[in-house]
């Protein structure tokens, strides 16, 4: 059994329009919910053993509190910088198989596309939301379609 954990950045800021959209950082809601969320894991026994992120700066700052929360380190990846449920899905199936509990940090539509379509389910899909999805497999490139289910989704608010 493995357990994926998609993860949608924290709320962004939109204040300068000369900011691409890569290096847009967190907003001061941002800033607070992102370790909230991180804390609240940690404090309901999640136990997460790796962290995937994407590049741009805002998922790549909602990823390090989730690190920090839970001291470990961030691997970045390009390919889930505005990637579409099936890259997302792809960066799964390639996680090593010694970790059976794994974040991956992106954004949406992205994020929420994958949730529906590893476990079916369409769910909303706000800034620093944690879908916990259970796949019965025990290599991660047995992830499919529809291998999973949706154990909780967890909002900040």
């Amino acid at each position: 059994m493995k357990t994926l954990l998609l993860a949608r950045h924290a709320k962004s800021d939109w204040g300068d329009p000369a900011v691409r959209d890569h290096d847009r950082p967190l907003n001061a809601r941002g800033l607070e919910d992102a370790p909230t969320m991180a804390a609240r894991l940690n404090a309901e026994g999640v136990p997460l053993q790796h962290i995937v992120s994407s590049t741009a700066l805002r998922a790549r700052s909602t990823a390090d509190a989730y690190a920090a929360a839970f001291r470990l380190e961030v691997a970045d990846e390009p390919k889930l910088y505005a990637a579409s449920a099936r890259s997302i899905l792809s960066v799964a199936a390639s996680l090593p198989d010694a970790v059976d509990v794994a974040m991956l940090v992106g954004h949406n539509p992205g994020m929420a596309d994958a949730v529906a379509e590893l476990t079916g389910q369409l769910v909303e899909f706000p800034t620093c939301a944690v879908a916990e999805c259970a796949v019965d497999i025990d290599s991660w490139a047995e992830l499919i379609e529809g291998s999973g289910r949706l154990v909780t989704l967890r909002t900040p608010r």
